[in-house]
């Protein structure tokens, strides 16, 4: 019998897990930390073998195959020793599409994968599909490949992702944009990771698709490398005329009135273009499309909108943990702006901001352990703060923003020195905003 071994106790892991049990592996899942209750507990139920706290060496190394999870690093002890034994590695993603009849169709960028990704799903939904949605968002893919496997997957990866990708091919590729990100795992070389998001369209022919932007650079000169492999559908500014997006596919047309849009800004413009072309080239109609875009409303954490208190309206961004997101973020602010930034910083340039900072931002309120970069490179361009908690960070945004402005949580950074992750970031702003809200109403 085939041993299999997970390595990492997550969501990829745990459906992992699954996955290989139910095909009849012998199958062993380690963790160096402690694995969360939900998982630790469905493990349990499903009868697998699992440990946690640290690796059983011997036993890993004699794996016939270690599936990965996104989140461990290359440079881990335990993955460096598989890789001097010869053992494969891969990814949930690889491993899993052996396994499923479904057709891919997969988005990834440095910055709109999530809400496209999200909304592309809600259009083949709507449209009837038998789908569902996973990846780096959602449940595992690997997962619902054992429990329910679907004719369609809409699969947000991670380049950390496509890192542990051999032979997987997306039957629908979509790639949003590629800016500098997580150069702590690249060895701070831009086209390592300029590598791993082009993986997207690897193996590709010309009985797929491939959607990108046009505007990115360097986008553009890796497609140059690459040849006409795929069927190619750009998207960007040429696109747009005034207030409507036009996109085209195989004769067919769809013009997106960016008015009725619920997600404002250039950069949902370019979301919402992408997530159409990739549901055109799944098949699906475009008056139905069409009903999709107007309705949706966006994504938990990516400028969403908490609460108006006394005027002044309060958003969620915390997902924009890079300096391109934040860029997008500003770009669609249309009132005065009381930022919220900080976090773990991951070598970040912030010189793409300080045009729309100094003509956008009316104060910065840095919210952090350690906020001495953020100070330093915006001192001189608008009024800031320093709080080291977010109830410090709330109570300054609530005195300094007055009646017609925006308090906005687009923190650039990671959030590991406050947070566990973004998601909790966003979710306890959101508690503390609404909190403020009650009192107003008392």
């Amino acid at each position: 019998m085939k041993k299999i071994v997970i390595l990492g106790g997550g969501e990829s892991g745990y459906g992992s897990a699954v996955l290989a049990k139910s095909k009849g592996f012998d199958t062993f899942l380690s963790d160096a930390g402690v694995i969360a209750d939900k998982y630790r507990l469905a493990l349990e139920s499903e009868g697998i073998d699992y440990e946690q706290g640290g690796h059983t060496e011997e036993r890993i190394l004699s794996a016939d195959l270690v599936v990965k999870s996104p989140g461990i690093p290359d440079k881990a002890p335990m993955v460096k020793a598989l890789r001097e034994k010869g053992v494969p590695i891969v990814s949930e993603i690889e491993f899993a599409r052996p396994f499923s009849k479904g057709r891919t169709l997969c988005i990834t960028g440095s910055n709109g994968k999530t809400t496209t990704t999200t909304l592309t799903h809600r259009i083949l939904a709507e449209a009837g599909y038998d789908v569902a949605v996973g990846g780096n968002i959602g449940q595992s893919y690997a997962l619902s490949v054992a429990k329910d496997d679907k004719e369609w997957y809409v699969l947000e990866l991670s380049s950390f992702q496509l890192d542990g990708c051999v032979d997987f091919v997306a039957d629908i590729a979509v790639l949003m944009n590629i800016t500098p990100d997580h150069l702590d795992r690249y060895n701070y070389v831009f086209q390592n990771y300029v590598d791993s998001k082009m993986r997207i369209v690897r193996g590709h022919t010309s009985a797929n698709h491939f959607v990108y932007c046009s505007d990115d650079k360097t986008i553009l000169a890796e497609v140059e490398k690459i040849g006409p492999a795929s069927q190619r559908h750009p998207f960007g500014k040429c696109n747009i005329a005034g207030e409507v997006a036009t996109v085209e596919l195989d004769g067919n047309s769809l013009n997106i009135d960016l008015n009725r849009l619920h997600i404002k800004g250039l950069h949902n413009a370019y979301n919402a273009m992408a997530a159409s072309l990739a549901a055109m080239a799944a098949g699906v109609p475009t008056e139905q499309i069409e009903r999709t875009l107007y309705a949706f409303e966006g994504v938990e954490h990516r400028l969403e909108k908490v609460a108006e208190i006394g005027g002044v309206e309060w958003i969620n961004d915390s997902k924009a943990t890079n300096v391109d997101s934040v860029w997008y973020a500003l770009e669609s602010m249309t009132k005065p702006t009381v930022w919220i930034a900080g976090g773990t910083d991951k070598g970040n340039d912030y010189e793409p901001l300080k045009e729309f900072v100094g003509r956008k931002v009316k104060t910065l309120v840095c919210m952090g352990v350690n906020n001495e970069k953020l100070l330093e490179e915006f001192r001189g361009i608008v009024p800031t703060y320093n709080t080291s908690s977010l109830e410090e960070c709330v109570k300054v945004c609530a005195q300094v923003a007055v009646a017609g402005d925006a308090v906005l949580l687009s923190p650039a950074c990671a959030s590991f020195d406050l947070f566990k992750n973004y998601e909790q970031r966003g979710t306890l702003f959101k508690q503390k905003v609404l909190a403020l809200k009650e009192d107003e109403q008392r």
